[in-house]
């Protein structure tokens, strides 16, 4: 796909990836095409799921969840049934926020936000620990962010 793109796809693509709630009238603009091959240009980049989704960004620490961190997560089986059983069932805690499955010594690795680290520890204790095929899990608080840049770098 990548290939497939050109030079205005990849300036549409970096404006709305770092503002997606711009209008089309302004992306056009920016972009230097007139609007309504803009609108085709983003529409055809749905459809063909370069763009997956718009949303809002929240800041986890104004709606109260003032803790980061990550689960290192080991597993008894790696049988693929296994994997996809685990990650069906990540999928239903909402204080995972993200997860990864990985190569090497874990298998996969979560990203959490909590309010407090009691309602954390409670989560790997009372959820994460006692899930099937759970053998191991690690667990490092995040002590601040660095760097956050969502989505993929654009040339």
């Amino acid at each position: 796909m990548r290939s497939q793109l050109d030079s205005t796809d990849w300036k549409i693509l970096r404006e709305l990836q770092s503002d997606g709630r711009v209008t089309n009238v302004a992306l056009s603009r920016r972009v230097g095409i007139s609007a309504p091959p803009c609108l085709r240009r983003v529409r055809a980049l749905e459809r063909s799921g370069v763009i997956e989704a718009y949303y809002a960004l929240l800041n986890e620490k104004k709606i109260g969840y003032e803790l980061t961190a990550f689960a290192m997560v080991g597993l008894t089986s790696q049988a693929e049934a296994d994997l996809v059983a685990f990650e069906e069932r990540v999928r239903s805690w909402p204080i995972v926020r993200e997860c990864h499955m990985l190569s090497g010594e874990i298998d996969f690795i979560l990203k959490c936000v909590a309010s407090d680290l009691t309602s954390f520890q409670d989560f790997v204790i009372h959820e994460l620990t006692s899930a099937p095929n759970v053998d191991s899990v690690k667990t490092s608080l995040a002590i601040r962010r660095s760097k956050f840049e969502p989505g993929a770098p654009i040339p």
